[in-house]
């Protein structure tokens, strides 16, 4: 089994820095792995292990140069491969470009996948749309909200997915991309035998020209959707701070509720009399 799974260096600062086209700067910025990514690598590798053998992971990412070190910390954690996606080209990506874009990187790598693995968001943007942009991509199914699998052969996976009204069992066959999203659990931590093997892994790096994208289909001039503006919100405003419990909260909602709602009446009832009045 060949499982591609997909992650993303986002800032580890709220002093975010904007280029000239409104995009997040990212290079020369301290940056993390995105939370949602860490439990996708974490299902990727339970995966591995209930199958113990002949699984392949191979990691994704598309950024810049120093996106390279995430790749090894999670080639410490267990994953086989990392590729880096980066070129110049690439800069301004919004999610359309950027799916297009890891699409082609892992039909380039790895054609013969059966799973993608991505985090349900990315906590600099928030939109859930690249997992499912890869998936229209590479023409395959998609399951989202995914919190854990049941069981995995060689033909499909049963998964949970979590929805607002419960619990969802669905099962799949490949090839399929899954987005998942955070647990409770704690992910693992590398040992110092993972670390060594990471220090020497090689990280393949691949170019616009190397997944054969054109310039025109890629980074910002590929992107529809553009920010027109950003910027930070510092205004004030005289919300009041309450430190109340679940009961001391919902009685002070309860009592704002019936306030307002008084207040309206008192106001329409106001208008019905100043009607009549003049009628």
């Amino acid at each position: 089994m060949k499982i591609a799974l997909c992650v993303k260096q986002v800032p580890d600062t709220t002093n975010i820095k904007w280029t000239e086209n409104n995009t997040m700067q990212r290079e020369g910025v301290e940056s993390i792995i995105n939370p949602y990514d860490v439990y996708a690598a974490e299902l990727a590798l339970k995966i591995k292990e209930s199958i113990d053998k002949d699984v392949e992971i191979t990691a994704f990412t598309m950024g810049p140069m120093q996106a390279s070190d995430m790749l090894r910390k999670l080639i410490s954690l267990g994953v086989d491969n990392g590729v880096l996606i980066s070129d110049r080209k690439f800069a301004g990506a919004d999610t359309y470009a950027t799916g297009k874009t890891i699409a082609a990187a892992i039909k380039t790598v790895m054609p013969d996948f059966d799973l993608i693995i991505c985090g349900q968001f990315a906590v600099d943007g928030d939109t859930a749309q690249t997992g499912p942009s890869i998936a229209g991509n590479l023409g395959i199914s998609q399951v989202t909200y995914v919190k854990s699998f049941e069981k995995i052969d060689k033909k499909s996976i049963v998964l949970k997915r979590e929805l607002d009204d419960g619990i969802e069992t669905v099962k799949a066959s490949y090839p399929l991309l899954l987005c998942v999203l955070q647990d409770t659990f704690e992910p693992r931590r590398p040992l110092i035998n993972g670390i060594k093997l990471a220090s020497k892994s090689e990280i393949k790096i691949l170019s616009a020209d190397d997944i054969g994208l054109n310039p025109e289909d890629v980074g910002l001039k590929g992107s529809p959707t553009f920010v027109s503006r950003a910027y930070r919100n510092l205004s004030n405003h005289n919300a009041q701070k309450y430190e109340l419990s679940v009961e001391e909260s919902a009685e002070l909602l309860k009592n704002k509720l019936e306030e307002y709602c008084h207040s309206e009446f008192d106001l329409k009832s106001d208008n019905s009399q100043k009607e009549a009045n003049d009628a």
